[in-house]
């Protein structure tokens, strides 16, 4: 027994099922997709904000040159953080399918800045930076569900391995029928 931390003493800890191990690992997941993504917004607003300020391209060109810098800074946190436990063999082709993904995802991104901006007329800076930032928002949904799908791939073995621990843990809870003797 183990005493809880109002000097109470509590049970052994019960195991936790396969559904609840598999959503606490979605939550950590999502908790550094978010801590990573929530970096590369910044940064991805920051350079948007310094090319626009100080150069004299067009708003979706900036945004354009802003994405692609905060998606090479995304592949870093996620490759290095996100997704370090998962399978790193075949890195071309994780690169490949990062990269295209990102590509739809710049299109998502900068197609709802390039709307708002050309065919509503919302060209103000403020303007611009909240629509940057919806695109970004969109783009993050397509993101997310791409990158840990085709791109970021769990490890089969330690998927098989996590289920059959569950499985065996279900089944040593059961309470055993009795066998009838003849």
């Amino acid at each position: 027994m183990e005493h809880g931390s109002k000097g109470l003493r509590t049970g052994p800890r019960a195991p936790r099922s396969a559904a609840r191990q598999r959503l606490d690992r979605l939550a950590r997941e999502v908790a550094k997709f978010g801590a990573v993504g929530g970096a590369g917004v910044l940064v991805n607003l920051l350079v948007f904000n310094l090319v626009r300020h100080v150069t004299d391209l067009q708003v979706v060109r900036a945004s354009v040159i802003a994405t692609i810098v905060a998606i090479v800074f995304n592949y870093l946190g996620f490759r290095y953080f996100t997704y370090r436990d998962r399978d790193k063999s075949g890195r071309t082709k994780e690169l490949t399918l990062f990269l295209l993904f990102s590509a739809v995802g710049l299109v998502i991104e900068n197609g709802v800045l390039y709307t708002a901006t050309y065919s509503f007329g919302w060209d103000s800076p403020l303007q611009s930076n909240i629509f940057k930032f919806v695109g970004i928002g969109v783009a993050t949904l397509f993101r997310f569900w791409s990158y840990r799908t085709w791109v970021f791939r769990a490890l089969p073995a330690k998927e098989a391995v996590a289920s059959a621990e569950s499985i065996l843990e279900a089944q040593a809870k059961k309470p055993r029928p009795k066998q009838r003797v003849p």
